[in-house]
């Protein structure tokens, strides 16, 4: 029996801050306390921590992170992209399935979930994707044991386009699990992609990229998606919210377990706005685009009141080079996870948001929303999955610290004024001080009520 303890930190859980200590025992917590442990506590655990002067966390939950495997892993893999993840205090992931192959059969979404046991530092669950024709498949899933459905409701990659009638009536109707959908109307962005091409030619700047892809195509897509979940009382979830028009369609009083459609919200689309396309170029170019200083501050707002529900990150790892050219060629997509936290708790610094409501909106509230077993609160009984943060040590974003396998990051020259000092995993510190502390895999596949 191995125990652990972790002292003399700033408890943040649960919309409370306390000075106390965990105890962890094989993997869970044993004890979550207020103040000093006794002489017994101090003598029954063979590793003692004093995180004194430091944040204690639960370790975040993203639900949205393209970890590029298989097929795509020049870009990243899961062995790589889950240690970026740890490094910035994220302990789970739930991984989208446009990927080569798709992950549209149970063949397929059982493959990667063997891959992450062998290679995964970070908790792990892998939707299934959503297409025309594989709705019978769907229907097979064991969703104790997968986070949900992936629904591409506008462009995407390869076949995974859901715009049959039928299949979108049976998927709505029929599948018993979440139903997560990029919703952006393509009749909509093909319209705008013409009369600009008509009126500009090919060789559009990346300032074109938000309109193109405007709050238009974000909202008729959203607002169909909405419809047709209440008609069916279907348990969809919205991701990546960008516009202020869409936020109306969203419920900002019923507490999160009563809700049967719900929202996200990206951290790019809280930290950009299209003023910084002039900065940034294609390096803040993503699907759907970052939008204005005034959407930017909606998406704030819902997100403080309650109407959106979770932060994540859409993780999207490219290569530089894929990054190139017009607003029509450059790759859309950025890569995120290792600085979501330390930019949402900068944002918490300037009074955007509070600690107390970042902790709740990236680690209780996805936990939450997909019923997640023992995991995104500090509770006795729960998964030691734990984010120790040390408020005050600055530090600058460089190409040297980047884990990405792409090599950067849209935060390249930003100071953030807090760092993620420890991240455990499972009881098992998998990251310390700038190292990796343990090489062998310690993520377990997530299970959901």
């Amino acid at each position: 029996m191995k125990r652990m303890l972790l002292h003399n930190g700033t408890i943040i859980n649960e919309n409370k801050r306390i000075k106390g200590y965990i105890v962890v025992e094989d993997g869970m917590i044993a004890d979550v306390s207020e103040g000093r442990p006794d002489e017994a506590t101090l003598r029954s655990c063979g590793d003692v921590m004093d995180l004194q002067g430091c944040w204690v966390l639960p370790g975040v939950i993203d639900d949205q992170v393209h970890f590029r495997d298989p097929g795509l892993t020049h870009k990243g893999d899961i062995a790589t992209e889950s240690r970026a993840a740890v490094a910035g205090g994220v302990t789970s992931y739930m991984d989208m399935p446009n990927v080569l192959p798709p992950t549209t059969t149970i063949d397929a979404l059982e493959a990667k979930y063997a891959r992450a046991a062998e290679v995964s530092m970070a908790n792990y669950s892998f939707f299934i994707g959503a297409t025309n024709d594989n709705i019978d498949t769907l229907l097979d899933v064991d969703y104790s044991k997968t986070c949900g459905v992936k629904a591409f409701l506008g462009s995407s990659t390869g076949n995974m386009l859901v715009n049959d009638p039928v299949a979108l009536h049976r998927l709505f109707a029929e599948v018993p699990a979440l139903i997560a959908v990029h919703s952006e109307d393509e009749a909509t962005i093909a319209a705008n992609r013409a009369r600009y091409v008509a009126e500009r030619g090919e060789d559009l700047p990346v300032q074109f990229h938000p309109l193109i892809r405007d709050a238009e195509a974000c909202y008729v897509s959203t607002s169909r998606a909405v419809e047709r979940a209440t008609r069916y009382g279907t348990r969809l979830h919205v991701l990546h919210l960008s516009t202020a028009r869409e936020l109306p369609l969203f419920d900002d009083v019923a507490p999160l377990e009563r809700k049967r459609i719900t929202a996200e919200v990206c951290v790019h689309h809280l930290w950009f706005c299209d003023e910084d396309y002039a900065r940034l170029g294609n390096m803040i170019k993503c699907n759907p685009a970052v939008k204005s200083a005034a959407d930017r501050e909606a998406l704030r707002k819902a997100l403080r009141d309650g109407r959106i529900d979770i932060v994540a990150t859409d993780h999207a790892p490219h290569l530089w080079t894929e990054k190139q050219g017009s607003c029509l060629k450059a790759a859309s997509g950025m890569p995120l996870v290792q600085f979501s936290l330390v930019a949402m708790l900068e944002m918490a610094a300037e009074g955007i948001f509070t600690v107390e409501q970042v902790v709740d909106k990236m680690c209780h509230a996805p936990a939450r929303l997909y019923r997640i077993d023992r995991r995104g609160f500090l509770r006795r009984g729960y998964h030691a999955d734990i984010a120790v943060v040390r408020p005050g040590d600055a530090f600058t974003v460089t190409e040297d610290n980047v884990v990405s396998r792409c090599g950067w990051s849209p935060f390249m020259g930003v100071t953030f004024h807090n760092r993620v000092a420890m991240t455990m995993v499972n009881g098992t510190v998998v990251y310390a001080d700038g190292k990796f502390a343990a090489e062998a895999p310690q993520g377990q596949r997530l299970r959901f009520s």
